[in-house]
């Protein structure tokens, strides 16, 4: 239904024209390969796959590409690791059908593109110099996939493994691995310990455990 309606806000632009699209992950690469289309609209959470880490692997291939991430999350680490995969614009699900042409039309141009209802917070964030969000240039953290970093915040946020599985649509066992990875990554040993390490990367707000 998303993309239904993307389409129809992409239409209002006689300079675009969609020609392939998809609700997996896995399609994306085959499509790019075979379509080799100037632009790319990625989401970030797909049901199989992060779409940061599509994007990287699009301008592996297709360097030329320029990709925009329409996302529903709006967390300082979400965006700054899009925009180091190589993505050119970031715009919220939500936001006006005018911004979202906005977005396309400069990023088709090889423009960058920031939604302004979240660069305040972004700029406001990067700010902080060595707090908040910005501590997320740790070595070890990078090492993670997108989707290990994903379930890294939200096992930190105390979710259960069901509950993170139910989350992102993937098994309870898949989930499982992804935390066994993370610990072995990040040399930890405990849940306690990867609340502390998230917590020292601003990931997490540890108000929340002290509530």
């Amino acid at each position: 239904m998303f993309r239904e309606g993307l389409k129809s806000i992409i239409a209002r632009n006689p300079e675009l024209e969609v020609v392939g699209e998809t609700g997996e992950g896995k399609d994306v690469l085959e499509l790019a390969k075979n379509l080799k289309p100037d632009m790319v609209v990625l989401d970030i959470s797909l049901p199989d796959v992060s779409g940061i880490d599509l994007t990287r692997e699009l301008k592996g291939i297709l360097p030329e590409i320029q990709t925009l991430m329409v996302s529903m999350h709006t967390k300082i680490d979400y965006i700054t690791s899009a925009f180091q995969a190589g993505a050119k614009g970031y715009v919220v699900k939500d936001a006006p059908s005018e911004k979202i042409l906005q977005a396309l039309d400069l990023v088709s141009r090889g423009e960058y593109f920031l939604d302004s209802s979240i660069a305040p917070q972004v700029v406001e964030r990067l700010a902080e110099g060595s707090g908040g969000a910005a501590k997320v240039a740790d070595a070890a953290y990078a090492s993670l996939t997108s989707r290990e970093q994903e379930i890294l915040r939200l096992i930190a946020e105390g979710q259960s493994v069901k509950k993170i599985s139910q989350q992102l649509c993937i098994s309870t066992k898949t989930v499982e691995n992804h935390r066994t990875n993370i610990m072995s990554k990040l040399g930890l040993h405990s849940t306690m310990e990867l609340v502390r390490y998230a917590a020292k990367l601003g990931l997490i707000d540890l108000d929340h455990w002290k509530s």
